[in-house]
């Protein structure tokens, strides 16, 4: 069950098989990590001890509420530290990192200029332009994108405070950006950062405290965690001094007929019963990658990168993408088109014929995918919008094999070479699937309680 090199890290389902065409099976070789990350065994291990003691927390005088709110509580301590938070850092649990930035959006004082970047997933983008948003144009290069902040910030209203809200690392080109830099830089002028770790937190280490990040903020179920829960880590001035995120239980002090008192942090933004056993496996998993060690997660994250950089450069018409050119840190994520090929019709030949799941489509990323078109090379087809572009991702993680990325290589170069051994039809929504499809559904799903 292990990956490439020393790390000793197993995931659940690493040896699922997956049917294919034609009756045959295969060990399933994920790599669509960057939607959502499969469990680690000791996520699953956390749940299981947990749950039986689950119970509601915060206000049961019962034994199990009281041990379940005690694991609740302790969850914030465990992913403070796994992010370098400082010790009066909120830590507020939310569903997912889309969930944390609305939240913080809900919390930004009156007339706060943000400034982001064209290449933000749509969840760093959307949610702020209800402020006064500078979106800055997709960078050709690190030092373009710090001077083109720097100007932004020497450029907006001096008695308006300003937030920088950039990406950790790309979910589409997985670069990881310069942080630190773009941080002091921020500073520097008098605004505040918050960073998008969705991409970031599973592959790198992460130090607020060192870099003076404001916020972060990152989904559970792209960290090894997919039950359900993400966090926002950061100040409280602002969090305290907003309107709680959702009015309801657990975000009071006192209710009356005449008002209400709200809580302070981080119940003020936790209304309603939370997602206990989500943070039991988000604690988890940040305490499994912190006995790691994120350094050697990233060094055997590089390691594998080569490897699949080496395997998609031996592909004849392959196109791969990338926000600027050069060499720099990259997480686990490529993308890419075969010139010849639809790229949902790629990712359906993977899925069918060889037991590889990637991701295909526009990568809830439209501007930037927009951008790397540059004007639409043959290889291009609509993606998730008729005038967005598309495009294969391949990613990957822990419990990733060198021959994992080596039968992902082989497969492409077999559809570029010779195209697919099935017939395929595409639907007017853009999917693709292979017709007949003769492969099983697994039992589960036959199950009484499934919808299916």
């Amino acid at each position: 069950m292990g990956s490439q090199s020393g790390i000793d890290a197993a995931v659940v389902g690493a040896d699922l098989e997956v049917p294919l065409l034609g009756g045959a099976s295969a060990r399933y070789v994920n790599l669509d990590y960057a939607a959502s990350a499969p469990a680690l065994v000791e996520v699953w291990a956390a749940v299981q001890a947990f749950l039986p003691w689950y119970s509601s927390v915060h206000r049961g005088a019962g034994f199990r509420s009281q041990v379940a709110t005690a694991a609740y509580e302790g969850a914030r301590e465990a992913v403070r530290a796994f992010v370098g938070g400082r010790t009066d850092d909120a830590v507020v649990f939310t569903r997912n990192t889309t969930d944390s930035i609305n939240l913080l959006t809900r919390c930004l004082p009156a007339g706060t200029v943000v400034i982001t970047t064209g290449v933000e997933h749509h969840a760093n983008l959307l949610p702020w332009r209800r402020h006064c948003t500078i979106e800055l144009p997709v960078p050709g290069s690190p030092d373009e994108l710090l001077e083109r902040l720097d100007q932004a910030l020497h450029g907006r209203p001096a008695d308006r405070p300003a937030l920088v809200a950039v990406t950790g690392a790309s979910n589409v080109t997985g670069e990881v950006w310069p942080v630190a830099e773009l941080a002091a830089l921020a500073h520097r002028h008098g605004a505040r950062i918050f960073v998008d770790a969705a991409q970031l937190a599973p592959h790198r280490p992460i130090d607020m405290s060192g870099l003076d990040l404001d916020w972060v903020a990152f989904s559970g179920h792209k960290l090894y965690a997919p039950f359900g829960t993400g966090a926002l880590v950061g100040r409280t001035d602002w969090l305290a001094a907003a309107e709680p995120y959702l009015a309801g239980g657990g975000a009071v002090v006192e209710v009356s007929t005449e008002g209400v008192i709200w809580a302070g942090l981080p119940d003020r933004h936790e209304g309603g019963s939370p997602n206990v056993v989500g943070a039991i496996a988000l604690a988890a998993a940040c305490s499994a990658l912190a006995a790691i060690g994120m350094d050697k997660v990233a060094r055997q994250e590089n390691c594998l990168g080569e490897l699949l950089r080496a395997m998609l450069d031996r592909v004849p018409g392959l196109i791969s993408y990338a926000t600027w050119a050069g060499p720099g840190d990259q997480v686990g994520v490529a993308a890419f088109n075969l010139r010849s090929r639809d790229h949902a019709e790629v990712a359906a030949i993977l899925s069918a014929e060889y037991g590889i799941g990637v991701r295909d489509g526009s990568f809830c990323a439209h501007p930037l995918l927009v951008h790397l078109a540059g004007g639409g090379p043959d290889g291009w087809r609509p993606g998730c919008g008729l005038r967005v572009p598309g495009a294969i991702r391949a990613s990957f993680g822990l419990g990733t094999r060198t021959e994992d990325l080596q039968h992902f290589g082989e497969a492409l170069l077999e559809i570029a070479e010779h195209g697919p051994r099935w017939r395929y039809h595409a639907a007017s929504d853009g999917s693709v699937s292979p017709v007949p499809d003769d492969r099983s559904w697994p039992q589960f799903l036959h199950l009484p309680a499934c919808p299916l």
